[in-house]
């Protein structure tokens, strides 16, 4: 849809006036309405681990994640925990709680010792309740906090005759504490401005830390928020810094592109062991790591162009992956840097086993769900989907003799007119990693034909997959799409009419700066947009397509 919108008005040059330019300051931007976010797998377990530590297990079933608007972290605001959701919960975090209070961990974990292990100790359980309680539940304690779980202790010790009984009643009251399951959003009346709300400072802090981190707030931001810091612009740039400048903004552009990359897929992964005897769920593992190193080293630590990414031959590699790649690893276990030879195929993320078998069949490739995840996650352009009644045997007959290679089925098949809307927005790119097979192993035959990987990207056309990382690299979307998938995922939502201006701006900032995503992070979390909400209402999303024509808008100005 995005696609066939921005190809009408650019070709009816149909451009408004120029919204922002890069070089302004940020606009002021009024949020949309706040959220009640529960937490995914990944955070609940870096919670645990930040709290107790990385030696205490999670054990159970969580809940499963929702994937609107292609992110969990949109979909996140639209969940909540079923009965049978809560029970496990419940499971887990009495699990958890015993493992804290055991003799293996108490010593580590409990600040204190009590008078009698028989009797309860409400002053030891108060200084273990003050040490856990404002990390797990990202906020200060208040004094029923305090009272309520004390008092609940103490009775569990007279019923047990045991102190930490008491202790692991107070670790499970807090893991399914509603306050700990969700990130609640809390706002309120900014001044005498009608209709603008300021989110408080707490609110604020776990924004950022789940933002930067994809974790909760740490001590030294949590007292910032508690003495009112991040309310001027002083104090929230000082935490901002801190936090950019800290080894864990690795672990929060892992998530984010984790995603963006939409890798929780590859918890139901599986190949035809048969065709791909190479595939197992080791390889799996390392091809998702494998991707996910490439994009911290490139981005975090050699803050390098965004762009990039698609044209790089910098990699790491595994024994596992070795005969994926058809390269020889030294290392038995491990991970070893490496770079690709100039003229060798794999060039880019594009490129990788990672992509090229998620997006893929069982049994073969799939030129169309590769094409389809580029347009979708990496171009933010929607793709009509296939009509119910299509018919897919002739594309599925893969060792077809008279249609040999995807090229040649999907031609018949997308000449069907009601196929062939949606396949001219995926296959011209998808079929450019026709090399790639369904685990990501380069080719140049199927079935004994030769393989085509020429192909087209918006009028940009390339003859094999390394030139179409180049062309994918130079599109002028990808930026903007990065700008709508870091800020839908800092917020939790689609952006609303009245950020508009700021996410053009942000375009312009992400230019200016070579693609820095740095750059993007602090600009985003030193918004107005970011620290402020609008109360419910219906409010039309702004899209890419939008802010696209508005940035072409303004490079004809310059």
């Amino acid at each position: 849809m995005l696609f066939a919108t921005r190809c009408l008005l650019l070709c009816a040059g149909l451009f408004p006036l120029v919204i922002a330019c890069g070089s302004d300051g940020p606009p002021d931007a009024q949020g949309g309405p706040v959220a009640m976010r529960r937490l995914t797998q990944g955070q609940y377990r870096q919670a645990i681990a930040d709290v107790f530590g990385p030696e205490i297990e999670v054990v159970g079933r969580f809940e499963p994640d929702n994937r609107r608007e292609g992110l969990v972290a949109v979909g996140s605001a639209t969940v909540t925990v079923t009965p049978s959701g809560f029970e496990q919960y419940e499971a887990m975090g009495a699990h958890i709680a015993k493992q804290v209070v055991s003799e293996d961990h108490r010593e580590v974990l409990v600040p204190c010792e009590p008078d009698s292990r028989a009797r309860p100790d409400a002053a030891c359980s108060e200084a273990f309740l003050r040490r856990v309680g404002p990390a797990l539940l990202r906020r200060p304690l208040t004094a029923s906090d305090i009272t309520s779980r004390v008092m609940a202790a103490n009775r569990a010790v007279h019923l047990s005759g045991d102190f930490y009984a008491g202790l692991e009643l107070i670790v499970t009251s807090l893991l399914v504490s509603p306050e700990f399951l969700f990130r609640m959003e809390v706002a309120s009346p900014r001044g005498e401005t009608t209709g603008v709300l300021r989110v408080d400072d707490l609110t604020l802090a776990s924004r950022l830390s789940y933002l930067l981190w994809n974790a909760g707030p740490d001590e030294a931001l949590l007292s910032a928020a508690d003495r009112g810091d991040l309310s001027s612009t002083e104090g929230l740039a000082q935490q901002v810094d801190r936090m950019l400048a800290s080894p864990r903004l690795a672990d929060g552009v892992r998530a984010l592109f984790e995603d963006v990359f939409r890798f929780d897929e590859f918890e139901n992964l599986g190949k035809d062991v048969i065709r791909y005897p190479v595939f197992s769920a080791q390889v799996a593992e390392d091809a998702r790591e494998q991707t996910l190193r490439v994009v911290v080293d490139h981005l975090v630590v050699r803050q390098g162009d965004y762009r990039e990414l698609f044209t790089t031959r910098r990699s790491f590699m595994t024994r596992a992956l070795g005969p994926v790649y058809a390269v020889p690893v030294r290392s038995e276990t491990g991970w070893e840097a490496m770079e690709f030879p100039e003229g060798d195929p794999r060039v880019g993320l594009l490129a990788h086993a990672s992509f090229n078998m998620l997006h893929a069949h069982p049994g073969r490739s799939s030129a169309t769900l590769r094409g389809q995840f580029i347009r979708e996650s990496l171009l933010c352009q929607g793709v009509p989907p296939a009509p119910a009644d299509v018919d897919f045997g002739l594309f599925n007959e893969d060792e077809n003799p008279k249609y040999k290679t995807a090229r040649d089925r999907l031609e018949v098949h997308s000449s069907d007119p009601t196929c062939r809307n949606c396949h001219r927005l995926t296959d011209p790119i998808g079929l450019g990693l026709e090399v790639f097979d369904g685990v990501g192993r380069y080719r140049t035959v199927e079935n004994g034909a030769p393989i085509d990987a020429s192909g087209d990207l918006d009028g940009h056309a390339f003859a094999n997959n390394m030139e179409l990382g180049k062309a994918f690299a130079e599109s002028p979307i990808l930026g903007a799409c990065l700008v709508e998938n870091v800020y839908r995922y800092a917020v939790g939502r689609d952006p609303v009419n009245t950020e508009r201006r700021l996410l053009s701006y942000l375009e312009g900032r992400l230019e200016e700066s070579d693609y820095r995503l740095g750059v993007l992070l602090r600009e985003v979390a030193m918004s107005e947009s970011f620290a402020t909400a609008s109360s419910p209402r219906e409010e039309r999303a702004a899209t890419v397509s939008d802010r696209l024509i508005a940035s072409r808008a303004r490079k004809e100005s310059l």
